[in-house]
């Protein structure tokens, strides 16, 4: 597949990029056609949000930076994550001292190759997740994502799950792992699942997870716990829904104005 050349002044060029990476990533054999579906789906949703991080989004943000930062953590990652993010995947696990590891929910021995491949482009870190020796079943988990690395998603405290599905985030949270999510969805049930949810484009949430984690870097075990205290993922869902709910009306007025 040849990248089509999307012009800079074109209005929608960056959301033009993004379908453009991860349609190539489909014919790489990183992402499959439902995950093309997924991106569509969170595009809608970002729309309906005003594509821009909120503010409140900002705080859940932070919120899990100090988990990451306080805990024994894994980044877990699907193909449209590594395809979309996995540069800054590789910087976030670094800066946090996570662990990568990679699950699917269309799981197989090629894909998990090429997802590893991918990574092993940009870092000499383990990625876990592709070595069936170390795998074990998540209970009550039937779908494919069950199987999970005992030296990482098993062993960890807290798991950071982004564009998840919410059978796995339910699994994980029953199991006792604190669990990270970014989601365009508010609704979702990984959204409602999670014990701290981002709602927004993982393309604008992982580099400000980034840039925050590099500024809490100067804060004190009190000050980042402090924060995490202080969050409240029920309450920031409603504020969510509440903007969405203004946005919608104000856009609608405009219509028929």
């Amino acid at each position: 597949m040849t990248l089509i050349k999307i012009p800079k002044n074109h209005p929608r060029a960056k959301s033009l990029k993004v379908r453009e990476t991860i349609s190539q990533a489909f014919s790489d054999g990183i992402v499959v056609s439902s995950g093309l579906i997924a991106h569509g789906r969170g595009e809608a949703f970002d729309y309906i949000l005003g594509e821009k991080t909120l503010p409140v989004t900002l705080t859940a943000i932070k919120a899990a930076v100090v988990e990451l930062l306080l805990s024994r953590s894994v980044i877990s990652v699907n193909g449209n994550v590594a395809a979309l993010q996995c540069k800054n995947i590789i910087t976030l696990a670094n800066l946090t001292n996570s662990q990568i590891e990679i699950n699917l929910f269309h799981r197989t021995e090629h894909r998990i190759q090429k997802i590893h491949e991918l990574f092993m482009k940009y870092t000499d870190k383990n990625i876990l997740g592709t070595e069936k020796k170390y795998l074990v079943k998540i209970p009550e988990l039937k779908s494919l994502r069950r199987f999970a690395d005992k030296r990482g998603i098993i062993k960890s405290d807290v798991v950071f799950i982004p564009l998840e599905d919410g059978d796995r985030a339910e699994s994980l949270v029953n199991l006792g792992k604190r669990v990270l999510t970014v989601d365009l969805n508010p609704l979702s049930r990984t959204s409602q699942m999670s014990n701290i949810t981002i709602v927004d484009n993982v393309m604008r949430a992982i580099p400000i997870m980034i840039s925050e984690c590099r500024k809490m870097q100067q804060l004190s075990i009190n000050d980042l716990k402090k924060i995490l205290s202080d969050f409240d993922n029920e309450n920031q869902l409603n504020l969510i829904l509440d903007h969405i709910s203004t946005r919608l009306i104000s856009l609608s007025k405009q219509i028929i104005d």
